[in-house]
């Protein structure tokens, strides 16, 4: 029997941001449960929530000061055990992020263990001694800015903080941080959740000699990095070899509870998709991690390929794969360069998506083909945006509130002021006016989750790349069954490729075929089932523009 998340599709909801039912201005608890019935329509398998414990909110969260509550601001845990029961019975499984790599400076924990040296918690945050001249111990950075470390007066040190100052990173070196996040794993477990989005899974450990960066290996061509964070390859402050034998923990916890399963976020530029592997390698580690390899601009069939084979050759773990999420600009404003119309980019790239061999991530929104929001400096939250303005104008512009109503914001999302303003590009792609249209980007995402669920190779087939040049490209999805071959044209161009052998289309979009040529337009796809017969030829050369005389 084959299990949900090996190939399940997984719904991220920014709680923030979905709906709001107090007209607080902010998604809760109770808003998820009254939208449900959209998520499920979709066909996905799972809903994934952003972090709704107890937090001051200064990173939107991810500083968590209670783990085994919600906070006020959501609702209740009486509201997510109601969330929980109502999705399972539309058939969706519940995940939860779990921010184990650090706490609010405001979590008791942190609290007691800055009062002394010798507390029964002081050790379990990164703490160590400066330097004679009173400078940070050594030269690791945070990551939204400035350096890693905090100096405490009171124990006459400095505490690390990969993040925010307000945010310090536990010390996973000492077995007792490792034994109390696993019992707060286990509570939600018992709750009835069926797994975890783990937060920044590669951050756990660091170097407990607190050894020095080496500097990042740059071509010269190159200026320095907007945030100084990229200018240092991370090889000691994270990504260290202990990490492994906590994830073994992890997954012994979860194998105690069947059906439950784990996503491990994968935050490193040298070396993701070695992590990836690594991490989910056999049956007694994390069961999926995704990285930020396919959240950036690129949008070339080297990349995708690429990406995807050094994941999947040689190696027996498995990949969650996304485009889009609230880390980083919509993909349909990232990629905009590549299409002509962003309705078609935005179907070609979820079919794209859901036909790769591995799991899938969406972000909420990206089922209506929602752009990346263009907000002011005097309306940003986000504590990364607000620093290295203009420059990085940070994370808010995928954050803002969905648009369920037609008309003007802010769309049904709140009958308040939304906590993020919804401008008039997002709110022309609303829930409802899309609902009613047959060629829509949210039906479409419905018509192509369908033809996924209802072809067992996309799900957990193989994946073998065809060659051929930029910007094809072509790969076959094959079981025992059946054998499905996906080309997309990753252009604004139209493309005619050479395509011999038996096969009839399924599901595609500006994909003519005429004997042994197929002509792709612009953002133009195919699905194509496959006889054993007579294979498909797939052949295709870009020729060399003629210079102008």
């Amino acid at each position: 029997m084959r299990e949900w998340w090996r190939g399940g599709v997984i719904y991220q909801v920014y709680p923030r941001s979905f709906q709001d039912t107090n007209g607080d201005g902010v998604g809760d608890l109770p808003g998820i449960m009254r939208r449900l019935d959209h998520i499920a329509s979709l066909g996905v398998d799972c809903i994934w929530l952003s972090p709704i414990t107890q937090s001051p909110q200064a990173d939107m969260g991810y500083d968590v000061s209670d783990y085994k509550q919600v906070d006020p601001i959501f609702g209740s845990l009486d509201d997510f055990d109601s969330l929980v029961r109502r999705a399972h019975e539309l058939g969706l499984k519940v995940i939860m992020d779990q921010v184990l790599s650090h706490t609010s400076d405001l979590h008791p924990w942190f609290q007691e263990s800055r009062l002394s040296r010798t507390n029964s918690r002081a050790d379990w945050y990164i703490w160590a001694d400066p330097k004679k001249d009173g400078s940070p111990p050594n030269n690791w950075p945070a990551v939204f800015g400035g350096r890693a470390w905090e100096w405490n007066p009171t124990r006459g040190q400095y505490y690390m903080h990969n993040f925010l100052a307000a945010q310090p990173d536990l010390n996973f070196h000492n077995p007792k941080v490792q034994d109390a996040l696993l019992d707060v794993m286990r509570f939600w477990l018992e709750r009835g959740v069926d797994g975890f989005r783990l937060d920044t899974v590669n951050y756990y450990f660091h170097d407990a000699q607190l050894r020095n960066n080496p500097a990042a290996r740059r071509p010269r061509h190159l200026a320095y990095a907007v945030n100084p964070y990229d200018m240092q390859e991370h090889r000691y402050s994270k990504s260290q070899p202990e990490n492994v034998a906590f994830l073994k923990r992890v997954r012994k916890l979860l194998d105690g509870f069947p059906g439950t399963t784990t996503v491990g976020e994968v935050g490193d530029s040298h070396k993701s998709l070695q992590l990836m592997a690594e991490y989910t390698e056999g049956t007694d580690r994390l069961h999926m991690c995704y990285s930020f390899d396919m959240l950036g601009p690129e949008y070339t069939a080297e990349h995708f390929r690429s990406r995807v084979q050094r994941v999947f050759n040689g190696h027996s773990g498995w990949a969650c794969w996304s485009f889009s999420n609230h880390d980083v600009p919509r993909h349909v404003t990232r990629w905009k360069a590549n299409a002509l119309d962003q309705r078609r980019l935005a179907q070609q790239s979820a079919a794209l998506l859901l036909t790769l061999k591995g799991s899938v991530c969406l972000y909420q929104g990206e089922e209506l083909g929602l752009p990346e929001t263009d907000l002011r400096f005097e309306e940003l939250t986000d504590p990364r945006g607000i620093r290295f303005w203009p420059e990085d104008k940070g994370r808010d512009g995928c954050r803002t509130p969905i648009p369920w109503d037609e008309g003007e914001a802010p769309n049904g999302f709140t009958t308040g002021t939304p906590w993020l303003p919804i401008k008039p590009e997002s709110s022309a792609l609303s829930v409802a006016s899309q609902n009613a249209d047959p060629d829509s980007v949210l039906n479409f995402y419905r018509l192509v989750l369908a033809f996924r669920r209802a072809h067992a190779a996309l799900i957990d087939g193989e994946i073998e790349f065809f060659k051929a040049s930029e910007p094809l490209l072509a790969f076959r999805r094959r079981n025992a069954d059946e054998s499905l071959v996906c080309v997309f044209n990753l252009s604004p161009d139209t493309l005619k490729v050479t395509f011999d052998g038996d096969a009839e289309l399924a599901l595609g979009q500006s994909a003519e075929r005429h004997k042994s040529k197929l002509t792709l337009g612009p953002s133009g796809w195919g699905i194509f089932n496959e006889s054993g017969a007579n294979p498909l030829r797939i052949e295709f050369k870009r020729r060399a523009k003629k210079p102008l005389n």
